[in-house]
């Protein structure tokens, strides 16, 4: 196959869609970006259907070749694209879309807008050349994925069920690996009250709430287990007003990585039976788990032997890797259907200054997506 010829279709949308800023709070700017895809799709003649939210960006879900076979219990492909990035608008004028070498960087490049224009290349390439693939195709556009898919999580969910197979266009790592294994992700706000005083002339009168809630860090550091592949980070920590008043009130935001099913169940047991220290104190706690562990389990390998048996017959050396960050494939994978992440473009430093992706990448990702979804 030849995916040299759609690099300018590829290299002008992913530009055009770079410097149409997208941060995850904007609705209106994701909305942009959404109205973008949208002409796209519609040039491709896909059936569309958009998802309205109050809050959020849209969501749009694409259909095509509708007119294929189902597969014997499931109804195609899905492929996730999510539309919104971290960066805040203003960003693209630090930090502009260029061509670097052999890289191309910008503020969401790799994570995730080159993984949509991969998607539609390979589409736009099985449109023009009269290729069917193995089942019907839908594309999902998702517009809160960096917050935790809030509005998105049902959708995303509901496509999967009726899909065989679910390809995440999130970038892959560095040296090309895709990711078959992600930790779950949660988090906790923990708030403790205490009683204010005089620091001078009633201190004793006084519980100090900062004291309590440096006890419940110690507490929740602790349940880190690196064998188990569980963290716990304590980032964030806040309480009292001024120096000579005994504060009454702290609290911590804290991050949840796991790595094995039932281990998050496990830790908001731990943290739900926090109890208080000091006399005279009290804690909240909220939180829980926001997207479960994508565990590298027998159909996982058995995913991805099947993908690296396809690439080869392409010269793709495809590898396996994992990373610590989540995806909206934590979702597909408790559901018990093959998943794929990290389809898109090979790139790095995500969220960040100095985000890229391997300008390369984007023909060889675009011939092993195309290469699947014909053979699979």
């Amino acid at each position: 196959m030849n995916f040299e010829r759609y690099r300018p279709y590829m290299m002008e949308l992913l530009k055009k869609l770079v410097e149409t800023e997208s941060p995850s709070h904007d609705k209106s700017a994701v909305d942009k970006v959404g109205k973008i895809l949208l002409e796209e799709l519609k040039s491709l003649g896909a059936s569309i259907r958009i998802i309205n939210n109050e809050t959020a960006g849209n969501h749009i879900i694409a259909t095509f070749f509708t007119n294929r076979k189902k597969a014997e219990n499931n109804n195609g492909f899905l492929l996730l694209s999510h539309m919104d990035t971290v960066y805040p608008i203003g960003t693209i004028s630090a930090i502009p879309y260029q061509e670097m070498d052999d890289k191309l960087m910008g503020p969401g490049v790799a994570d995730m807008k080159s993984g949509a224009v991969i998607g539609l290349a390979v589409i736009k390439h099985l449109i023009d050349d009269n290729l069917n693939p193995s089942f019907p195709i839908t594309f999902l556009f998702t517009s809160d994925e960096e917050i935790g898919s809030g509005t998105s999580k049902k959708w995303i969910e509901e496509s999967a069920q009726e899909s065989s197979l679910v390809l995440v266009l999130e970038p892959g790592m560095p040296d090309g690996s895709v990711k078959t294994w992600r930790k779950g992700v949660g988090g906790f706000h923990i708030e403790v009250h205490g009683q204010a005083a005089h620091a001078g002339g009633n201190h004793d009168k006084g519980r100090n709430a900062i004291e309590e809630i440096a006890h419940q860090v110690i507490r929740i550091q602790r349940l880190t287990n690196y064998e188990r592949g569980t963290t716990l980070n304590v980032g964030v920590i806040k309480g009292g007003s001024v120096v000579n008043v005994v504060p009454d009130h702290a609290w911590v935001d804290v991050d949840m990585r796991v790595m094995e099913p039932g281990e998050a169940e496990r830790i908001i047991k731990e943290i739900n039976q926090l109890e208080p220290v000091l006399q005279g104190t009290t804690i909240e706690i909220s939180g829980g788990l926001n997207r479960p562990p994508m565990p590298y389990d027998d159909l996982m390998q058995a995913t991805f032997t099947k993908a690296k048996e396809l690439a080869k017959e392409i010269g793709i050396d495809l590898q396996a890797s994992g990373t610590g960050g989540a995806s909206d494939g934590n979702f597909v994978a408790p559901l018990g259907i093959p998943v794929l992440d990290g389809m898109g473009a090979v790139g790095g430093d995500y969220h960040s200054q100095n985000e890229y992706i391997f300008k390369e990448s984007l023909v060889s990702r675009a011939e092993l997506l195309s290469s699947i979804l014909q053979k699979w």
